[in-house]
This record gives structure tokens, C-alpha cells and sequence, in this order.
């Protein structure tokens, strides 16, 4: 029998803390009603988790099996490189603006025209390298807006140890974290070249010291979706 596939459906929304219009992808999987409550799925690099990570496709199924509990998704596409760092990365012009957008501007958009649970275990955050970077530190600031963050491959810096290691409520949040063994040496947008797995490994020591609910998985390969795709199914059975 095949699988009844959702629908993904594009908008606009004007941000006044971004000063600017973003486009939104959201997929509504093929049995949606506004009668049911469906948990809310905020992905950054948004175009590449439907197109790479195929993460509507992996929702249609995981759905049908009945693996994971109902979800909508929202990707929020990047313009390119540059945008994408000035948004994501800690010491970017625009990253403390975008994580406002995500708290103060989106969710409660979201929140009136979607069936959510308006609760913060019902929001969770996903993205890879700094998509995952940002959706961290989204949490941190605002645990009791998202209570879920899906983290592949982050881009970790002091910022980000530091953040975790005075965050005062591990208890607030439920993450997910994988990276790859084969993340040497990755090309970064500033034109350098970084070793991704150590600093990753040195997040996950203290995710675990700190106490959180949490799950973290090293793959065979390196900073590309070949890998993360390959790796989406579990990170959306763990979370949902």
C-alpha cells in the first residue's frame, strides 16, 4: 500500500525584529485536522531538511507506521551563506534579532494558526552545523517557549560550553545531539578550517553532567547530509 504523503505549503511572514520578509515552508502530514493537536517542528535551513534531509518524506512514514506522534513542520530557509551566518552563528549581526523573531514573532503566529499544544515540550527546534548551533541557544534563552531541540553537527565554540554550563534548568529540556567521526576538518563560511567531533564531544560531556534529558549518537562520516539525513529517522523517533 503506499504511504499517503503530507503537503507542504509556502508563505510569507514580515519579521519586525529582522526588519525583513522570510519565507516559510510547512509541511501538514496527509491526515491533518485542525481537530487533532499536533506538536511543532522549527527547522532551520529549512529548504535543506525537505530537500536533503527529505524530513517530509521520513514524517509521511514514520506517520503511517505510527512511530512517532503527530507533527507539523516549519522550515525557515536561509538566503544564503552569509545571511545564514549573520542569523545563526553566536557572534553574528543579526543572531540575537533572529532568536527573538523565533520566540516573540513566530511562535505565537504559529501558535493561533496551527493546532499545537502552545506548551514548550510541544515546540522543538532542529538544524545542522549552525542551523543546530542556533537552535540550541534558542533553547537555552527560551526553555519554556521550546522545550525539544534536534542538534546535528553544531558549530560549538566557548559561547555555546559556556551557555550550557550556566543554563540553570536542564530539566526543561529534552535534546537530541549527534555528530560524526569522520568531522576533522570542516570548511567553515569564514574560510577556515575546523575540527567539528572534539568540540562536539566536549558539548555532550557537559549535557550529561548537567543533568539533561538527552540522547547523543556518533555516526560514521563527516559534516554533510549524506550523514544526517541517514541519521534523521532515529532523531525523530527519539524526540517524537
Amino acid at each position: 500500500m503506499e504511504i499517503p504523503k503530507g503537503t507542504i505549503k509556502e508563505e510569507m511572514f514580515l519579521s519586525k525584529e529582522l526588519g525583513e520578509e522570510l519565507e516559510l515552508l510547512i509541511y501538514y502530514p496527509a491526515n491533518f485536522s485542525p481537530l487533532y493537536k499536533y506538536s511543532l517542528v522549527i527547522a532551520q535551513d529549512g529548504r535543506d531538511y525537505f530537500q536533503m534531509g527529505r524530513i517530509g518524506r521520513m514524517a509521511d512514514e514514520l506517520l503511517y507506521k505510527g512511530e512517532i506522534e503527530n507533527i507539523i513542520i516549519i522550515g525557515i530557509p536561509y538566503r544564503n551563506v552569509h545571511d545564514r551566518r549573520s542569523k545563526y552563528h553566536p557572534e553574528g549581526e543579526q543572531n540575537a534579532a533572529y532568536i527573538r523573531f523565533l520566540a516573540h514573532e513566530l511562535v505565537p503566529y504559529l501558535d493561533k494558526k496551527l493546532p499545537g499544544y502552545g506548551v514548550g515540550m510541544g515546540r522543538a527546534l532542529i538544524g545542522d552545523s549552525l542551523g543546530a548551533t542556533v537552535s540550541l541557544m534558542a533553547a537555552l534563552k527560551y526553555p519554556h517557549t521550546f522545550g525539544k531541540a534536534m542538534l546535528h553537527s553544531p558549530l560549538v565554540n566557548d559561547a555555546v560550553l559556556d551557555a550550557v554550563a550556566s543554563f540553570t534548568d536542564p530539566h526543561l529540556l529534552e535534546l537530541y545531539h549527534a555528530a560524526g567521526t569522520g568531522e576533522t576538518e570542516v570548511p567553515t563560511t569564514d574560510g577556515k578550517i575546523q575540527n567539528f567531533i572534539e568540540p562536539n564531544r566536549k558539548l555532550s560531556k557537559v549535557f550529561k553532567e548537567r543533568g539533561f534529558s538527552y540522547r547523543y549518537e556518533e555516526f560514521d562520516g563527516g559534516h554533510t547530509w549524506k550523514y544526517w539525513q541517514a541519521d534523521l529517522k532515529r532523531a525523530l523517533k527519539e524526540l517524537f
